[in-house]
């Protein structure tokens, strides 16, 4: 079991992840099956899993298509906006240092191809898409392939003009 914490709800978010999980299991079904009957992408189905992120109505139909041990209760509860976070412990499970690790490594050169392609900006990771995908290298063996995929957001230049709040205040 991963790490999933109580975030401050006496454990219910645990307790609501194994029984999301659990269904899972129950339908002997990947990530990657139930994406593919949902039309989501497979991480996106794990958030929903684990309670990173909201179900919204229009997948509920599809998602309990996919997975019949949800609950009606479970498809509330993962209805609710969810509270975003992480163990700090998972940091040291080996695949999310990995992760972490390759990002940190490559990251000062991803930023340098984002401002030379997109100008100083950041990607979202809100308006955002996330998928795990398997290929077979060149060589014959398995690699993975993570793929973020967000908008761009440029930074806004700080101009006074622009701050709705002081114009509220010189109109009264």
């Amino acid at each position: 079991m991963s790490h999933v914490e109580g975030k401050g709800d006496g454990g219910t978010t645990a307790v609501v992840v194994r029984r999301l999980m659990a269904a899972k299991e129950e339908s002997r079904k990947s990530f990657s099956d139930i994406a593919a009957e949902t039309g989501l992408t497979n991480v996106y189905v794990a958030q929903l899993l684990r309670r990173q992120a909201q179900l919204k109505p229009d997948t509920a139909t599809a998602l309990r298509a996919a997975l019949p041990g949800l609950t009606d209760e479970l498809v509330a509860l993962m209805m609710q906006p969810p509270f975003r976070s992480y163990h700090p412990d998972i940091v040291h499970e080996p695949a999310i240092y990995r992760l972490n690790e390759a990002v940190m490594h490559f990251g000062e050169s991803i930023k340098e191809i984002i401002n030379e392609e997109f100008g100083d900006g950041i990607m979202s990771a809100i308006d955002f898409y996330c998928s795990v995908d398997k290929v077979q290298g060149a060589d014959g063996k398995d690699r993975v392939v993570v793929t973020f995929d967000g908008k761009y957001l440029p930074y806004s230049e700080q101009r006074s003009e622009h701050m709705m709040s002081r114009l509220s205040r010189k109109t009264s």
